[in-house]
């Protein structure tokens, strides 16, 4: 009876043993029941019937690098399903652009399993079909892009491909959270003629902005010179004004004085005629200083000695 006891008490301690299941946080076990679902069992201490309940094995395959740089696959089986988000590193691939140019590229996934049951049952394998996915995937999208587009549009082709990722990974019970295209490698050749154009694109803003500083310089110079011209032609034009209304002033002034003193401006006219008409007889040649006077010379003579006495009176 001893005997029996203590085989009973081994037979439930170690059935005990084998049907307490701990599942680590974020972590999740799919769980069989003579080899149907039956539950998936959440992070914590779980109790499950040894024998006839049976955690799934799960096929994972991930890929490493080496202190080589050579990447190695690892195909590993699991009892647990991890619900942490996953990063994924699928390898440099050649595409054909629309313009028929062979690009190596190679980008970053980040995805999630939400549904560990649909991860176990819908799907074999599931990172070597994402990653087969997301190369086909990226060859399509690419296939529709030229170089130039492809060069400068990372942003869409990210897009493009979480979109497809996501909706084709839904089944399997993943969310692709978000897809980053890392290294595109065009050809050597296509790399040296995209310098030379680059080079060339250069010098052709070079010789445009040194086009443009000459234009600028020369409308420069253009309206200073013009700003100078028209100062000079103002300050000329200022000074004749000035010199007419000097001779306006004066003219008015010897008009009222002679207006004053009943004199005829015809004999003033005349008088400063022969003034000016004797300074320059008096400059002879040969030292000859003979001057002839006209006979009316005395009366004209006489009206600017009236007209000196008159300015003398009036303070002039």
């Amino acid at each position: 009876m001893l005997y029996v006891v203590i085989a009973f008490v081994t037979v439930v301690l170690v059935g005990a043993a084998l049907g307490l299941k701990i599942i680590n946080q974020s972590q999740a076990m799919v769980v069989e029941r003579l080899g149907k679902y039956l539950r998936t069992l959440d992070p914590g201490l779980n109790l499950i019937f040894p024998l006839i309940d049976k955690p799934r094995s799960i096929l994972w395959r991930t890929r490493v690098t080496n202190l080589k740089g050579i990447d190695i696959v690892r195909e590993q089986h699991s009892r647990t399903v991890d619900m942490r988000e996953q990063v994924f590193d699928f390898p440099k691939q050649s595409v054909i652009t629309a313009d028929n140019v062979v690009i190596e590229i190679n980008g970053l996934l980040y995805y999630q399993v939400t549904d560990p049951r649909r991860a176990v049952y819908e799907i074999n394998n599931l990172p070597n079909a994402i990653e087969k996915l997301a190369q086909t995937t990226l060859r399509n999208i690419i296939g529709e892009l030229a170089l130039d587009a492809t060069l400068t549009s990372r942003d869409e082709i990210n897009g493009k491909m979480r979109t497809v990722l996501d909706d084709a990974t839904d089944k399997w019970g993943v969310k692709v959270n978000r897809v980053e295209v890392q290294d595109i490698d065009p050809p050597v050749t296509v790399r040296e003629a995209m310098e030379m154009q680059m080079r060339a694109e250069r010098e052709r803003r070079a010789t445009i902005l040194e086009a443009e500083g000459v234009k600028a310089s020369k409308i420069l110079r253009a309206e200073g010179e013009r700003g100078a011209l028209i100062a000079e032609a103002e300050g000329a034009r200022q000074s004749r004004i000035l010199v007419a209304q000097g001779e306006s002033e004066s003219i008015a002034l010897v008009a009222s004085a002679l207006e004053r003193e009943q004199m005829n401006p015809a004999d003033y006219l005349i008088a400063m005629k022969y003034l000016s008409t004797l300074s320059e007889i008096g400059v002879g040649s040969g030292g000859d200083k003979t001057v002839f006077l006209p006979f009316e010379s005395s009366a004209a003579l006489g009206s600017l000695g009236s007209l000196r006495e008159m300015f003398k009176g009036g303070g002039a």
